[in-house]
């Protein structure tokens, strides 16, 4: 038994590595096949997939909706080296305070995004006293863009102010127009009603009920008194047209018959958009364009009183304010929470800018007098916005509280060059070098996988044998067989003598004239004879009757009896009278 066991052993051994053996070899043999594939593939167009290349993820350069901008040199910019850049600096500091302070993103998506921190930071940590440093500080840290509307070399500016108005806290016989904060019933869409500030645009409804909503009063409507005597006041005001100049500009310092004053500022609007009055004056041609001031527009409603009260009702957008708590000394509170500062803020596009980037202004504005062109080359901050400032190049300048910022502001409305201050992570130049170019055209590849060859010519007698062919073709066939021939009789034929015509001598041919061959005789047939009805075949169809046709009785349906119906009637049942009685029966 022991030998037969070894024997046993031994064979087992043997089948495990032979086993061991085979699974070692079959990767190998799979893998030779795939490199042997591998060579075929590749010049057969039908198994050739395209691989593209993997790029990784860049950092595109960042863009404006409907604007155009391109990288310039300080050097070039005019003014630049002349400007007081300490003023701006403080500016741009004052706006870096609530930068800093934000942790999370912004909910809306803008080019320069959260970019203006690091900026921010340097600025809060340096100590700069002088406009050498601060000039140093906003180049070492920003680039300058000319920026300007798709399209168009320059941009667009106006000008705001802060006015200083009479009123009362009470309704007296002089002051009758009521300032009114925002109403209960006041609803923004996206925005909880415990809001600080309600944006300048949006839709806007107000509650009727519990759930119902309907777009809120316009300007006629609240003028007429649709909120009035629900306690929205703050203050009265003497004429409609100080209110309207207040919205306009967005505050107001106004002062009280007991020498206090109470400063306002914008917190909602009822959802209209803004139509300038000036426009529908300038359409209607009653002021001319170069002559439109805040300052015009103020006599002609001073002096047309009934015509005013039309005009203001054409711009069907309202402003409702707050109360704030500031001094007289304190400046106005821009739409990014902090204070202004006159000459160095700007009122932007919200839609499109991040509030704290600074704009280099240049252009020739009005400054000292209506007819002025004071060289206006300055720095300055944005820390507000409006709803009439729409696009990538257009500011509103700020030039602070009293009658004379109001002149100076008034009189702005005209075309200036923007340059824009972006952090250096946000360099155009420097991403444009990193963009990811796509890959070269396979020209080679593509012409070997599908070669082109051109048509061959096709040689000049085989198109003289298919011309030949096709005129066969279309001859038509006079054959007929030879019992047909036989059994008809022949046309008789006519004999024609036409003569050919004589070929004339050449002129430098001198002799006789060669006399003309003979007439030639053609023969032409005549149309053979329509041969008669063979008089069987009309025997046949004479033979044949057509089927008579009989016409159609129409047989008279007789109308079915209508069902009577019995009608049952029903005696109605006396009942009997009660014995008891009121005692007006």
């Amino acid at each position: 038994m022991a030998p037969a066991a070894c024997n046993n052993a031994a064979r087992l051994g043997r089948l495990a590595a032979l086993c061991v053996i085979a699974a070692a070899l079959v990767p190998v043999s799979a893998d030779a096949r795939v490199r042997r594939h591998a060579k075929h593939v590749k010049n057969d167009p039908a198994q050739f997939v395209y691989v593209p290349r993997h790029n990784p993820p860049r950092e595109w350069p960042f863009e404006f909706t409907g604007s155009q901008y391109a990288p310039v040199n300080w050097a070039d910019i005019a003014g630049w080296s002349e400007d007081d850049h300490l003023l701006a600096f403080q500016a741009f500091r004052t706006s870096c305070k609530p930068i800093v302070a934000q942790r999370n993103s912004p909910t809306d998506s803008k080019a320069l995004g959260t970019t203006l921190r690091d900026p921010c930071r340097a600025a809060r940590t340096a100590e700069i006293s002088d406009g050498a440093k601060a000039r140093a500080f906003f180049e070492d840290h920003f680039l300058p863009l000319r920026i300007s509307r798709l399209g168009e070399p320059e941009g667009f500016v106006t000008g705001y102010y802060e006015p200083v108005i009479d009123g009362s806290r009470t309704k007296t016989d002089v002051y009758t127009v009521p300032v009114y904060r925002r109403p209960s019933n006041l609803f923004v869409r996206g925005y909880r009603q415990s809001s600080a500030s309600m944006p300048n645009g949006g839709d806007v409804f107000r509650k009727i009920g519990r759930r119902k909503l309907v777009p809120y009063y316009d300007r006629g409507e609240i003028e007429d008194g649709a909120i009035a005597g629900r306690g929205l006041e703050i203050v009265w005001l003497k004429s409609q047209t100080d209110l309207l100049f207040t919205q306009i500009q967005g505050s107001a310092r106004v002062r009280l018959e007991d020498g206090g004053t109470v400063r306002i500022n914008y917190d909602a609007h009822n959802g209209y958009r803004y139509t300038p009055v000036g426009r529908v004056l300038i359409d209607r041609g009653i002021i001319p364009r170069e002559q439109m001031s805040m300052q015009r527009i103020r006599q002609y409603m001073e002096e047309n009183p009934d015509a005013a009260s039309e005009l203001r009702r054409q711009n069907r957008s309202y402003v409702f304010f707050r109360e704030v708590q500031l001094s007289d000394k304190d400046e106005a509170v821009g739409a990014q929470g902090v204070p202004l500062t006159p000459g160095r803020s700007i009122a932007v596009d919200k839609s499109l800018h991040v509030y704290g980037t600074p704009f280099f202004i240049e252009g020739d504005l009005p400054v000292d007098s209506d007819t002025a062109k004071t060289p206006f080359r300055r720095l300055m901050v944005a820390q507000d916005t409006g709803s009439a400032i729409v696009g990538p190049a257009r500011a509103d300048l700020y030039f602070g509280a009293g009658p004379e910022a109001g002149r100076v502001a008034g009189r702005m409305r005209h075309p200036a060059r923007f340059v824009m201050l972006v952090p250096k992570s946000l360099d155009p130049s420097v991403r444009g070098h990193h963009m990811p170019l796509p890959d070269a055209r396979p020209s080679e590849t593509i012409a070997k996988l599908f070669p082109q060859t051109e048509p061959k010519p096709v040689e000049a007698s085989k198109v003289e044998n298919s011309a030949i062919d096709n005129k066969a073709a279309a001859k038509p066939d006079t054959s007929r067989s030879e019992t047909s021939v036989a059994s008809k009789p022949a046309a008789p034929a006519v004999t024609m003598t036409t003569p050919l015509p004589v070929a004339k001598p050449a002129a430098a041919v001198v002799g006789p004239a060669p006399t003309s061959p003979p007439a030639a005789a053609t023969t032409v047939p005549l149309p053979e004879a329509r041969p008669a009805v063979a008089p069987q075949v009309a025997a046949e169809a004479k033979s044949q009757k057509k089927p008579e046709v009989k016409p159609e009785v129409k047989r008279e349906v007789k109308p079915k009896r209508a069902k009577a119906r019995h009608r049952v009637y029903r005696r109605a049942v006396k009942q009997p009278q009660s014995l008891f009685r009121f005692p007006w029966q």
